[in-house]
Formats: structure tokens, sequence, C-alpha cells
């Protein structure tokens, strides 16, 4: 019988179980912490992984709080110089709280200065630049990104070449062929001289999002009967809405404060000056309105915090998704 009972295969098994089901419960108490430190875990008193995690983002944010403070603070001394006047601004050094708020600031960058057509100029061409880059660059990017284009990787290293032109030095090209076209001292010659080089991170952003997109989803198009044009206008441009957010912004920031083509393109026409142009007319002669030209700066700069507001859900998305395509 003892013989049975100890060489008996049920038994055999039934030990076995009730060894796994203890050491089960032994280590449930351990992780509990019902008993002794299991083997590997930190000592009591010493921080886990999680803690110093948390510890070193701690450390990080409160060495960046003070560069933050140093890198926004230019911002915030120009708000605070737009209410001040002209000797309170040189006096109070770089208080930026004023003693007396001064709005007469705004009201004279508005109206001596002919602000509200300044910022009307500004609001046609920007709008006008960003739709005509969206449109010609989203074009581009899907000819580049998608099938196999002749030549495509020596036009995009040439692509990337303009990158390093200063723009300057293309200013009188532009110039001689808007003004072959007869567009010289007009809002469509700013237009044209502002949407039509080359844009090439936008080119490259929709390069780089279009090439991601799987072959199969424009093969099936292809089978269903659609051309190449109506598949970037129905299922191209649409999936592509992060990367136009960020295309929009790029190009809204760049021409809202355009200075040079407004300027040379509108030198005998001031009624069709922008803002970035607009703002110079605060430099006089003998003096300078420092006070008028905060308070203009700060007019100039808001519709750029609220477009950027708008549209930065899809700054990130936009960026990642080119780059990772």
């Amino acid at each position: 019988m003892n013989h049975d009972r100890t060489h008996s295969p049920v038994r055999a098994d039934i030990e076995e179980v009730t060894a796994a089901m203890a050491a089960t419960r032994t280590n449930d108490r351990l992780r509990t912490g019902a008993g002794a430190p299991a083997q590997g875990s930190a000592p009591a008193g010493s921080p886990g992984p999680r803690r110093r995690r948390r510890l070193g983002r701690l450390a990080l944010h409160l060495a960046l709080i003070p560069l933050a403070a140093i890198w926004i603070y230019p911002f915030l001394w120009m708000v605070s110089a737009a209410f001040k006047s002209q000797s309170e601004m040189f006096l109070g050094g770089l208080d930026l709280l004023p003693d007396q708020v001064n709005l007469d600031n705004f009201a004279r960058a508005w109206d001596a200065a002919s602000f509200g057509q300044y910022m009307l100029n500004s609001v046609i061409v920007t709008f006008t630049v960003v739709l005509s880059v969206i449109v010609i660059s989203s074009l581009a990017g899907y000819g580049l990104g998608r099938g196999d284009l002749p030549g495509k990787k020596v036009l995009v290293v040439v692509l990337v070449a303009t990158m390093f032109i200063p723009k300057v030095s293309t200013i009188i090209p532009i110039f001689l062929v808007v003004d072959a076209l007869g567009l010289d001292n007009s809002l469509a010659g700013v237009i044209l001289a502002e949407a039509g080089p080359a844009h090439v991170v936008a080119i490259l952003l929709f390069m780089g999002f279009f090439a991601g997109i799987p072959n199969e989803l424009e093969e099936a198009a292809l089978i269903d009967g659609a051309g190449h044009p109506r598949i970037y206008a129905r299922i191209m441009l649409p999936l592509a809405k992060p990367v136009i957010g960020t295309v929009a912004i790029f190009n809204f920031i760049s021409s809202w404060n355009a200075f040079l083509v407004p300027l040379v393109f509108t030198l005998t026409n001031p009624e069709l000056r922008t803002l970035g142009v607009g703002i110079y007319a605060f430099f006089g002669e003998f003096s300078t309105d420092w006070p008028g030209l905060a308070a203009a700066a700060v007019l100039t700069i808001l519709p750029i915090i609220v477009v950027f507001l708008w549209l930065q859900r899809f700054f990130v998305s936009g960026l990642a998704g080119a780059v990772k395509g």
C-alpha cells in the first residue's frame, strides 16, 4: 500500500498541482508586500524606476523654465511697451508692468498709419498665397511621391539645392517676370512673386506623406475607373489634411510677415502695402515712434497666434506623417 501511495501517478499529479498553487499564493503575497522582498526588487527606501523617471522629468522641467522665461521675455516686453508712453518706455527699463495703460498707441497704429488698409491687403495676399501654395505643392508632391517618375531623384536633389539660394538674389528675375506680365504695383504681382517660386519644404512634406499611402488604395481606385486627377482630388488630398494644416501654418507666417517682396512690388503705390511694409512707416527721418511700433507689432502678430491655435492639432501630426512616409 505504501508503495502504491508513493508512486501513484494520480497522487504525483495532485502533489504537483498543490505545490504550484502554493508557489502562486507565495508570489502573490510577495507582490502585494505581504512577504519578504522578491528577488530583483528594489530595496526598501529606494525609489522605483517610475519614481526615478518622474524625478528626472521634474528636474528637466525646472531647468527649462528659466530658459523658457528668457525666450519669451522679448515678446512680453513688446506687449508691455505697446501700452507705455515714449518716455516711460525708455525710463522704465526692463519693467513689464506699465505705470499707466496708454491705449492711444493702438489708435495711432490703426488710424494714423493706415493700418486698417494694410491689414486688408495682408489678408488678401496671405490667404491667396497659402491656397496657391497648397494646390501647387500638393500636386508636385503627388507627382513625386507616387509612381516612378523618370529622373525623380535628380529633380528632388535640384529642389533641395534651391533651398540654399538666398531669396534676395532671385528678386530681380522675379521682378522682371512680373513686370513683363504687367502685374507690377498690384496685389496680383505680390501674390505671384510670393507663391510662384518653388516652396521646397511644402513639396517634400506632401511627397513624404503621399509616398507612405498604401498602393492598394490607389490600385482599387484605378480598377473602379478613376483617373489620377480624381484620385488626387477625392482620395489623396482629403487624407493629407494634417500636411495641409502644417503647410498652411508655415506659409501663413511667411506671407503675413513678408517684407522684401511687398516692398519691391508696391514702391510706387503705398496703398497696396502689407503689414510687414506698413510697420516701416513708424520709422521717421529724425525720430521713431517706438510705442506705436510696438502696438503695430502686437496687432500684426495676433492673427498669427489665432491661426496657429486653430491649426496646431494638424501641425505635429502633419510633420510626423510626412517624415514617417
